[in-house]
């Protein structure tokens, strides 16, 4: 690959999350829409898409599960990652009152929503999860974030034991938008779960990505590309 389309990154910090991962922090900031991504290239390895859990510094959250994402909670401060893009259309804010929904590492694409609303004086309420404790992802991180949090966990090891959707559903009725990233079959349940009487709500898809730039089709979903049409759909657009 040439290096003229990427942007080179030092790594400043890491931050272990649980077993699941790391958090980078990067030496460099992009001007993006929060839940837009990058694609992310380790030289020798491979490249896949990233959200941008933060853009100033850019900040990278990390689920160890392959290649690539193996190589990258290996990093230590000095080294380098390549970066091209923002691509892909992020999240609209609407209203005062959002309801954040997260699971795994798709809890990252919610972080800098959840920065700049606050700033912008928004009420920001979220609830997060994974299948057990030593799984949950940026905890640390939304709590500074957000007025209000709730953990969940599957199996109970930690906060509320049930799924993000489950722990979540009194605060919908609450909320003037409902904003939700993790695995495709919560997302799925959210959606099929709406109703009239539920505020505006969008959802980040996660897909394998080749080149970002809706030229290989690889993350298809029904008529839409993922990597130009999303990666965040208004939830009545999947309905």
């Amino acid at each position: 690959m040439s290096d003229a389309i990427y942007t080179r990154m030092r790594v400043k910090k890491v931050v272990t999350e649980g077993q699941a991962g790391a958090t980078l922090v990067l030496d460099g900031a992009l001007a993006c829409q929060a839940g837009q991504f990058v694609m992310v290239w380790v030289p020798g390895v491979e490249e896949r898409p990233f959200t941008l859990m933060d853009d100033d510094p850019v900040s990278l959250t990390v689920a160890d599960v392959g290649p690539l994402t193996h190589a990258l909670c290996g990093l230590a401060p000095g080294d380098y990652v390549w970066l091209r893009g923002p691509y892909g259309r992020g999240y609209e804010v609407r209203g005062d009152r959002l309801l954040l929904l997260g699971g795994g590492s798709g809890i990252a694409s919610l972080a800098l929503i959840a920065r700049r609303a606050s700033l912008a004086g928004c009420t920001v309420r979220a609830v997060i999860g994974a299948r057990t404790a030593s799984q949950l992802m940026l905890a640390w991180h939304m709590a500074d974030l957000c007025s209000e949090i709730i953990l969940a966990t599957d199996d109970g090891s930690r906060g509320y034991h049930g799924t993000v959707l489950q722990a979540g559903a009194g605060w919908r009725s609450w909320a003037t938008g409902i904003y939700a990233c993790g695995p495709e079959k919560m997302l799925q349940a959210l959606v099929d779960s709406l109703t009239p009487d539920d505020p505006p709500c969008w959802v980040n898809l996660e897909r394998v990505m080749r080149c970002g730039i809706g030229v290989c089709g690889s993350c298809h979903c029904g008529p839409h590309l993922v990597c130009l049409d999303g990666p965040v759909f208004p939830a009545k657009v999947l309905l």
